[in-house]
């Protein structure tokens, strides 16, 4: 680390030996008591030594061998460090005092949506650079550049001093950043000073044209920090690098390579020769996946319904099928990019950043949801498969289901359901959303053997649930499958049937991302196969899991998915005037003490052919936190997202 001038004392201490030994007291003579004989000095001297002088044995040697040996070791690894190891960082510094180098900032590549508009470009602008090399050589100028950077940029010398002081010369390459958005007047006065550890550079910065409608995905950038540095020795303090989202995902790819202007010196500071270029290189270009049309309706309309309900928290997902191509994705709150992404702004930054919503939380690919109802459908995928019901079995839903309770016979546990269903098969149970039918068919009742909460691991796990989906964004989590020996280890506790029961309705422990969630219903309507999720529009397309076997399956499941948009009964009715299928799925899944509830929306729309023989160009998710009202809440939005897709996509 650079650090601050300092009076250095050198203390020299002086070692005094005292020249007259102390020796042991006269021995008597070797004659006759009382003799009064005086020893001689050679006698004296001989006895004297012979109490010192003591012959090592070999225990000692080996032991002064073995610290002599380790002393070598270390002087030796020592050289070897700062003679090989740290050769590059010693030419480096040396040709710093020696060269003066002006880097270049390589603009970044651009990002632009599936139709090529750009999403993340980059405006050109001059920058304030303190080369802290001349900064600490130049004393003379120390007070001068001091009151400069106060005067001109308001930035106090005690700032000053602590960035000097947290620069690391191995990788910053010497370079503070003082501002990078200056205004003309503050160019003019900074290069009229011609002050030499001031340098003024022109370059650019990250410019989002539409902000928040975008952030969720693209993400934002910053400079490098001290860890940036430690961890790529290739960058320096002058670069801007991917700090969320695709930015950070794609970053070695979009940042490019810096250039720099080098004016060799001799020892005394004085140039050599004619500058040498080095031509900065722009990074990639990269497209996204993402529809921006389409992103914009979405977003616009979640943020109302939001507004309406007066929430703040949410997601908007759309993928296409058959591909895995995420079409728009949508985190709320959202933040403005651009904010986190300018030089200075500290008390906007700070406001997105201590926001007790959490805006940059990658809700999306990282948040752990109870699915709720909208996980009835794998059940059911499950259960057809495992022979525990056929599509025509019926269950009687009096709108709960009791149990014994070993302890307490005359008081049987009872669980829910949120209405009375009467005989409902698996279409109408998918349609209605009954849980008794789905308690029954997961973990048993009186008339239905139940999958058993180990084969329901077994068919989550088919569905790649409790893994990464591997989306090319940053943070991604692989959600929470629960199981006995999980719920034993942590509470001491059993598994119990009530458990079973809780995770077939998508409730209990069973946490799943939204990414997860979309995927899984995606494979549904392509008829099993299920894509890697993918926002570059360049990344080969990857099956994670083929589940082609299970298409008489998904056949059945999709009819009561239909039946929910056009049955009278179903939950998703309000869909049934849009003038197209729709297949879909509500949710309500209980949160906080169930005192609230998460409202899901997960639907498709299926090919105009065959509505029930698989395929679509489109699934959605919509997720809004602590709904009042549960997934009533979600459907009005999905509504008009399907709507707007359907007219401006598919019909057209």
């Amino acid at each position: 680390m650079f650090k601050s001038k300092k009076k250095n004392i050198d203390l020299e201490e002086s070692l005094s030996v005292d020249s007259t030994r102390s020796t042991s007291p006269s021995t008597p003579s070797s004659g006759p008591r009382g003799s009064g004989q005086a020893s001689s000095p050679q006698d004296e001297w001989r006895k004297s030594s012979e109490l010192v002088e003591v012959p090592l044995g070999d225990r000692a040697i080996i032991y002064l061998g073995t610290i002599l040996l380790f002393i070598g070791i270390v002087i030796a690894g020592r050289i070897f460090y700062l003679g090989v190891s740290k050769s590059n960082t010693y030419v480096r510094r040396a040709q710093a005092n020696l060269n003066r180098v002006k880097p270049v900032q390589a603009p970044r590549g651009v990002i632009s949506d599936r139709n090529d508009k750009a999403l993340a470009d980059n405006l050109p602008v001059f920058s304030a650079f303190l080369n802290v090399n001349e900064f600490l050589r130049m004393h003379d100028f120390e007070k001068e550049t001091l009151d400069a950077v106060e005067g001109i940029l308001g930035i106090s010398p005690d700032d000053i001093w602590a960035m000097v002081e947290n620069t690391d010369p191995e990788n910053s390459g010497g370079q503070v950043v003082l501002n990078s958005d200056l205004t003309q007047e503050e160019i003019v006065k900074l290069k009229g000073l011609n002050l030499p550890a001031i340098a003024v550079s022109d370059g650019f910065k990250r410019r989002y044209p539409d902000g928040s409608v975008f952030s969720s995905v693209i993400g934002y950038t910053g400079f490098v920090a001290s860890a940036d540095l430690k961890n790529n020795p290739e960058l320096t303090g002058k670069d801007v690098i991917g700090k969320a989202g695709a930015e950070l995902f794609y970053d070695n790819r979009l940042r490019g390579k810096s250039g720099a202007i080098i004016q060799k010196r001799d020892a005394r500071g004085k140039n050599i020769g004619d500058e040498e270029i080095i031509a900065p290189e722009m990074g990639e270009k990269l497209r996204l996946t993402i529809d921006g049309e389409f992103q914009k309706y979405f977003y616009g309309r979640m943020k109302s319904g939001l507004d309406m309900l007066g929430r703040t928290k949410g997601v908007g997902l759309a993928l296409n099928p058959r591909n895995g191509e995420i079409l728009s994705l949508i985190n709320f709150p959202v933040f403005d990019n651009n904010i986190l992404s300018s030089f200075g702004r500290n008390s906007e930054k700070k406001d997105i950043l201590n926001s007790a919503d959490n805006p940059l939380f990658a809700r999306a690919v990282a948040g752990f949801y109870n699915p709720g109802s909208t996980i009835k459908p794998l059940v059911g995928t499950a259960a057809l498969k495992e022979g525990v019901i056929n599509q025509s079995k019926k269950i009687f839903s009096p709108g709960y289901l009791d149990i014994p309770n070993p302890y307490n016979p005359d008081s049987p546990t009872r669980f829910l359901d949120w209405r009375y269903q009467g005989d409902v098969d698996l279409s109408a149970a998918i349609a209605q959303s009954s849980n008794v039918y789905f308690y029954e068919v997961g973990g048993g009742g009186p008339d239905t053997k139940g999958i058993g909460i180990t084969k329901l691991r077994e068919w989550w796990q088919k569905f790649n649930l409790g893994s990464q989906t591997g989306i090319d964004l940053p943070g991604e989590a692989k959600g929470f499958l629960p199981s006995p020996g999980w719920k034993e280890k942590k509470t001491g506790k059993p598994w119990l049937l009530g458990d079973t029961y809780n995770v077939s309705i998508g409730q209990g422990d069973l946490l799943l991302t939204p990414i997860q969630l979309l995927s899984y219903i995606g494979a549904i309507a392509n008829g099993g196969k299920m894509y890697q999720p993918v926002v570059n529009q360049n990344e080969p397309r990857k099956i994670l899991t083929d589940l082609s076997e299970l298409e008489p399956q998904f056949f059945e499941v999709r009819k009561g998915m239909r039946e929910a948009v056009t049955s009278n009964l179903g939950t998703a009715h309000n869909l049934a005037d849009l003038g197209f299928p729709v297949e879909a799925k509500t949710g309500s899944a209980q949160t906080n003490n169930n005192e609230q509830e998460n409202a899901f929306f997960v639907g498709y729309i299926p090919s105009a052919q065959d509505p029930l023989a698989g395929g679509s160009q489109i699934a959605i998710l919509v997720l809004i936190e602590n709904s009042r009202e549960g997934s009533l809440n979600a459907v009005p939005i999905a509504k008009d997202v399907l709507s707007w897709y359907y007219r401006n996509r598919i019909k057209k």
